[in-house]
């Protein structure tokens, strides 16, 4: 009985702490449509997993670990965020045209977000992925995005 207790006090607290750290959903807008999902983890580093459509002709999800690298004070109200990290990807391309394939790839990001003093939040990326499509070889891409995400 005593473990059970202390079972549920860890996965209520457990609970309780990623309940209280800041998320962000929302939509990611460059070469495609993706949407998107931040979720703090340390500090202020987030985790943020994306998936959409890549080209129009494809569907891609990826997961990046970000960490916040500086966070300049360049206005009164709001919080700037200068942020980069590592990641994966996978997906699928070519899907309007007889070629279709499958990939994986290795990701990186970097970005500038600005959070408004209300639950507002507005960043430009760029994401450059290297990797390997099954029928395809080995390709490289660099996407710029620009999110718009509600913040709760």
């Amino acid at each position: 009985m005593k473990k059970f207790f202390i079972a549920a006090a860890l996965v209520l607290g457990f609970a309780v702490a990623a309940s209280a750290q800041p998320r962000a959903i929302g939509l990611r807008l460059g070469w495609g449509a993706e949407a998107s999902y931040q979720h703090t983890v340390y500090n202020e580093d987030f985790v943020e997993v994306d998936l959409g459509l890549c080209t129009f002709d494809g569907l891609n999800a990826s997961a990046v670990y970000n960490f916040m690298i500086a966070q300049p004070a360049w206005t009164d109200r709001g919080d700037w965020g200068f942020y980069a990290g590592p990641g994966l990807a996978v997906g699928m391309g070519g899907l309007t045209t007889e070629s279709a394939y499958f990939n994986l790839g290795v990701a990186g990001q970097v970005g500038l977000e600005y959070t408004f003093w209300f639950p507002l939040q507005l960043s430009f990326d760029i994401r450059p992925v290297l990797g390997f499509g099954f029928n395809y070889g080995f390709h490289w891409s660099v996407m710029p995005a620009i999110g718009v995400r509600y913040r709760f």
